[in-house]
């Protein structure tokens, strides 16, 4: 099967989305099918597979490391034109997404769209007020939607969202999926080197983009209650985002600024390296549609403490693989410390969530994502 794909968000920008398409990219390719992947050009990068095409692009005005795709509309017919697919693939309802659209369109092949993100809370890059925002945004997003052949949605919750907010073509669920060998395979001792943890500390580890959607504030003055009733605690908070300034501000002004290691943005086999070493993950973002950062954590054989919300609610067993909380900063702190003082527990955790997240296999994930396909086939005949 040949199969285009149409993103906006793709390598070498660092995020969950990127990480769904290459791994999705890489397991179709070797059960023998062709993916071409149309995305943004980025400064100084090249794809060496040959089936990359790289579009015009421009920094986005919110964020100077994600590029803004304009293709040119004869250029991506004839490259169309000469592929040929079986069916279009777009990740995104804006920019290359759309354009993928009209491709499929055109060509009359069959048009799926997976739903990565909550656009509505990421209302406040936009500059228009945020209620404003967000009803826009539900509004493109349901019309775009209804457009498509089928939309895939990594959890329950988003799916039930999207038929909230008006959508109405047919949704199937597809957890996305990863590459467990990736994150429990790694040799221990990397992240303890590079920032100097002694043996005996305990690592409370969050990956997360450093912005608003993230809360990452939350984490941050959690962290502060837990380090007064435990000295030897670390928070390492990977990644990178707008909020980085302000958040290193509010970690000395909690007086944790010397307990918490922002570690910018890491390559992939970093990362995996940071969850081998680390003891707990925290995580208490609300805008997730699966937040892919919980299955690898889990992978990596970590219990969890994260928030009730959206698509995380259903990446964590609660209570048998980690803790799902509300929005309380003293429920939240109580399940770190409940972790941080039954070692036992904490064990059991960890060995039920190495064992639950091999349900979220990659080629699973890619197997299921074929029989979307297949449906699309014999749905347009």
């Amino acid at each position: 099967m040949k199969i285009a794909m149409f993103t906006d968000s793709y390598l070498p920008y660092n995020s969950g989305v990127v990480h769904s398409i290459e791994t999705l990219k890489q397991e179709l390719t070797s059960a023998g099918h062709e993916v071409y992947v149309f995305a943004p050009r980025y400064p100084g990068y090249c794809d060496e597979d040959g089936r990359t095409f790289r579009f015009f692009s421009v920094p986005a005005p919110t964020n100077a490391d994600y590029f803004l795709a304009f293709p040119l509309p004869g250029h991506l017919k004839a490259i169309l034109a000469q592929i040929k697919p079986d069916v279009v693939h777009v990740h995104h309802f804006f920019g290359l997404g759309r354009a993928g659209m009209r491709c499929a369109r055109q060509l009359g092949r069959p048009l799926v769209y997976t739903c990565h993100t909550l656009y509505e809370y990421y209302s406040h890059y936009l500059p228009v007020p945020r209620s404003m925002a967000r009803g826009l945004i539900r509004k493109v997003c349901a019309n775009f939607c209804n457009r498509c052949d089928v939309i895939v949605t990594p959890t329950t919750a988003t799916r039930d969202y999207l038929e909230h907010i008006g959508v109405r073509a047919p949704l199937r669920v597809v957890p996305t999926g990863i590459k467990v060998e990736a994150f429990n395979e790694q040799a221990p001792g990397w992240l303890r080197g590079r920032y100097n943890i002694k043996p005996g500390e305990k690592i409370l580890l969050c990956v997360a983009r450093l912005g608003p959607e993230k809360n990452i504030d939350f984490v941050l003055q959690c962290f502060a209650g837990i380090s007064e009733e435990f000295s030897g605690v670390r928070l390492v908070l990977v990644g990178k985002g707008p909020q980085e300034k302000e958040l290193r501000r509010l970690a000395e002004s909690l007086g944790v600024g010397d307990k918490v290691i922002f570690t910018g943005l890491l390559t992939r086999e970093e990362v995996a390296r940071c969850y081998r070493d680390s003891d707990i993950f925290v995580f208490a973002s609300i805008s997730e549609t699966q937040g892919l950062v919980v299955p690898e954590a889990k992978s990596a054989g970590l219990p969890v403490v994260a928030v009730r919300a959206n698509g995380v609610s259903e990446m964590v067993e609660d209570g048998v693989d980690g803790f799902l909380t509300g929005l309380c900063r003293d429920e939240f702190m109580d399940k770190i410390r409940l972790l941080l003082c039954n070692e036992a527990l904490r064990r059991e955790m960890s060995e039920k969530s190495l064992a639950n997240s091999r349900a979220l296999s990659s080629v699973n994930y890619a197997s299921k994502i074929l029989d979307v396909y297949r449906w699309c086939q014999v749905l347009k005949g």
